[in-house]
């Protein structure tokens, strides 16, 4: 994503907090912490293009993999398990979705990217997602936690030709498009999320669930042009702005060089309704190519 320049900018940015720990091959803060810890410093390496193989991030993965094995992140209240619902594991499938994903988009994948594929497919709910939501009555999976596994198993499903992982992130992205990716059945009205910020807007560098990372995920998945993705690229299509460029609608991450809750250590560009991001943009322009491919 960007110029080679504008990516080796992000890099520099994203590891210069954690250099020091990762020479001594230590994360220095938890590997989840919102939005610096190794799992958010890998998530936006992969969004940058950041070259496959790199060997100093080894350290990051292994963090990463520490935690999400660990016998605290496998139980309760990480993961629940409710006795009279045994399809429906509550668990926050995104971490889990986004660890496989960089993992195969920076060519760092280990013996437990396979274990932890095999563990999103266990936990997916009848209906085809996922969902972290602990109380009895959320019987539908959530989008929010949905739509980064379906991109991490397809992503590993393609690499390594791993059919359950492309059956399983279909049934996801069938899910998604059920909705047409941002509209309820019940009446046609936009959903409206509890967190996370409104999906008609264009969320970066964070991506949960949004009109772009939804077109983003199903185009990976070679669905973006069927006839449900219809409304959700014409919303997309309308926010072009009079340069040609797309904006960065919905800034979940603030530029900093200390440590912050919701902090970066990168310049993901400029923010707001009347202002081109190149980074969004770029993504933009890759799903309207697709949709748009004769």
């Amino acid at each position: 994503m960007g110029t080679s320049v504008e990516r080796e900018a992000i890099a520099r940015s994203l590891l210069k907090g954690l250099a020091p720990e990762v020479v001594n091959g230590k994360a220095y803060c938890h590997a989840y912490m919102k939005w610096q810890g190794p799992h958010w410093t890998l998530v936006g390496l992969a969004n940058a293009g950041h070259p496959a193989g790199d060997a100093s991030l080894r350290p990051l993965i292994d963090s990463v993999e520490t935690w999400l094995f660990s016998p605290r992140h496998l139980h309760p209240p990480a993961t629940t398990r409710l006795p009279d619902q045994p399809d429906r594991v509550r668990r926050c499938a995104s971490q889990e979705g986004n660890a496989i994903w960089y993992s195969v988009m920076l060519g760092l994948e280990t013996d437990r990217t396979i274990e932890l594929v095999e563990r999103l497919i266990r936990c997916q709910w009848p209906d085809g997602g996922w969902n972290c939501d602990r109380r009895p009555a959320a019987a539908t999976s959530s989008f929010q936690e949905t739509a980064i596994p379906a991109r991490g198993l397809w992503a590993y499903g393609t690499r390594h030709d791993h059919e359950p992982a492309r059956q399983a992130a279909q049934r996801a992205v069938e899910l998604m498009l059920s909705r047409r990716l941002l509209w309820r059945r019940r009446d046609g009205a936009m959903i409206r999320p509890d967190w996370g910020g409104p999906f008609d807007l264009i969320h970066f560098p964070i991506q949960f669930y949004d009109v772009l990372f939804a077109l983003q995920v199903v185009t990976e998945a070679g669905r973006v042009r069927d006839p449900r993705c219809a409304d959700a690229l014409a919303l997309l299509e309308s926010k072009r702005l009079a340069d040609g460029g797309f904006p960065l609608e919905y800034r979940n991450a603030s530029t900093t060089d200390a440590v912050a809750t919701h902090g970066t250590f990168a310049d993901w560009g400029p923010g707001g309704r009347t202002r081109s991001n190149p980074f969004v943009t770029e993504l933009a322009e890759r799903v309207l190519a697709a949709a748009n491919a004769s």
